[in-house]
């Protein structure tokens, strides 16, 4: 199995190239989430083809799709969905039918998250969290795989509702979307304003992906490197009895102990695609900017000297090697 995830992992990658050009990173960040079981966090400004990837990772791996805009109106009922009162016309009686909302995929795209206000936030992350809907008083699971992929724009702040820092520790990683190098933007608008387009094959079915899920989990790691990414998440805590210097002057507030859970099996879905059988400290290395950057807050002398939040971690990086 091992050794045909391997396989898989180019061929995931060649019909991904059919549609997005380049985000190699950013495509192997978000196949590692979905294989961990986990949500992502998107950040880019619009325009740089967030909608496409997500639909395109979708087809690849034979999910069904859906793509709910968020709005300052948009209410817990517009994602979950409603009961509606039916008629049955033979006996004349009057039933409740719940139709069903968008939340009802096996991925669903949050575009534009900080768009809505804090309790439709709160009623989506609860689904992400428990897997499961209740709307009038009865509960409806969601089918897995369940993957939510949340999208903010880092500009154009007016009118939005920043997510909560618990909120955002719900999600696995978060991953930034950068603008595209020269040649790569010029392939991408060659082969999207042509007559036809390509699209992607799809790699695995649902019950393949569950089954990948569970096969991570099985992924051993040794204690040593579970010890790394522990001593990597407590250096970006100020509050510990001795905080690293680092830590002490440029964070706020560091990540909690889901950090370390979320490192950790990451890292085994990376190993997993890579064709080996155990995690490895490089594992860590690669994916602690995408697990940590949400979960960190930068103090104000950081800010006010224009140091990053991933500058902070690739610092405590260096420290601890």
């Amino acid at each position: 199995m091992v050794a045909r995830v391997k396989q898989a992992r180019e061929r995931i990658f060649n019909e991904l190239s059919k549609v997005i050009i380049g985000q190699e990173e950013i495509i192997e960040h978000l196949v590692i989430c979905l294989l961990s079981r986990g949500h992502a966090l998107l950040t880019g400004v619009p325009g740089l083809g967030k909608t496409l990837l997500v639909r395109s990772i979708a087809d690849t791996f034979s999910l069904s799709f859906k793509r709910i805009q968020f709005t300052p109106d948009l209410m817990p009922a517009d994602i979950f969905g409603t009961e509606v009162v039916e008629e049955d016309p033979a006996t004349g009686k009057r039933h409740f039918r719940f139709v069903k909302g968008p939340i009802f995929a096996n991925l669903v795209l949050a575009d534009e998250i900080n768009r809505t206000p804090p309790k439709t936030q709160a009623a989506l992350l609860e689904a992400m969290e428990e897997r499961q809907v209740t709307a009038g008083g009865s509960t409806h699971l969601l089918e897995p795989p369940f993957f939510v992929l949340a999208t903010q724009n880092p500009i154009e702040l007016e009118g939005t509702y920043p997510l909560p820092e618990a909120q955002l520790d719900r999600f696995l990683l978060n991953v930034y979307l950068d603008y595209l190098p020269p040649e790569q933007e010029v392939a991408m608008v060659a082969a999207t304003t042509a007559p036809s387009k390509a699209k992607p094959e799809p790699v695995f079915s649902g019950e393949e992906i569950i089954e990948l899920q569970e096969l991570v989990r099985q992924v051993p790691v040794a204690t040593e490197v579970i010890e790394y990414a522990v001593k990597l998440t407590i250096a970006t805590r100020p509050s510990i009895a001795q905080p690293s210097p680092i830590a002490a002057e440029r964070i706020k507030w560091g990540a909690g102990s889901r950090a370390s859970q979320a490192l950790i099996l990451a890292g085994k879905a990376r190993a997993l695609l890579e064709g080996r059988y155990t995690v490895a400290v490089e594992d860590i290395q690669h994916l602690a900017v995408p697990v940590l950057r949400h979960r960190i807050i930068p103090s104000f002398q950081a800010e006010a000297e224009g140091i990053t939040v991933d500058a902070i971690i690739r610092e405590l990086m260096d420290s601890l090697k």
